[in-house]
């Protein structure tokens, strides 16, 4: 029987998730769209892209910790997978946000590490894509 704790779990991958689809499918192009200048709209960008990797590093690490090994002995392969999955989206987050992040602003080699932000940015939405399908599975913690 999950607890309180690991029913929360799925809310909180659909969180990342969802935030991550949203913002890169939807708010940015629109940024972009509908802004005068793209300087205006790829500031705008940045701040978004910040706010989202703290988001993103909220969920992993309430997710982290609602399953780590000592909290839930009797998690099945598939949920601790999911472990693997929501450690390596955090890292790209963070990433991004502290070794990417600072280059794009500076325009440093612009068009490299945008293509390398972009890369990280789709990776971690497989990563929380993949826990939110892992962690919301009826199965998960049988």
């Amino acid at each position: 029987m999950a607890t309180r704790s690991q029913a929360l779990s799925p809310w909180l991958a659909a969180l990342w998730w969802g935030s991550l689809t949203t913002l890169g499918a939807l708010v940015v192009p629109m940024l972009f769209a509908n802004l005068p200048t793209p300087a205006m709209a790829g500031g705008m960008a940045a701040k978004l892209f910040s706010a989202q990797t703290w988001l993103s590093t909220g969920c992993g690490v309430l997710l982290l910790l609602i399953h780590r090994p000592a909290q839930v002995p009797t998690q099945n392969g598939r949920a601790q997978a999911a472990l693997i999955f929501i450690l390596l989206g955090v890292l790209l987050a963070l990433l991004s946000e502290f070794a990417v992040a600072p280059r794009i602003v500076s325009r440093e080699n612009l068009r490299l590490w945008h293509s390398v932000g972009s890369v990280m940015f789709v990776l971690q939405w497989l990563c929380a894509g993949v826990t939110f399908w892992r962690l919301s599975r009826k199965d998960r913690l049988t």
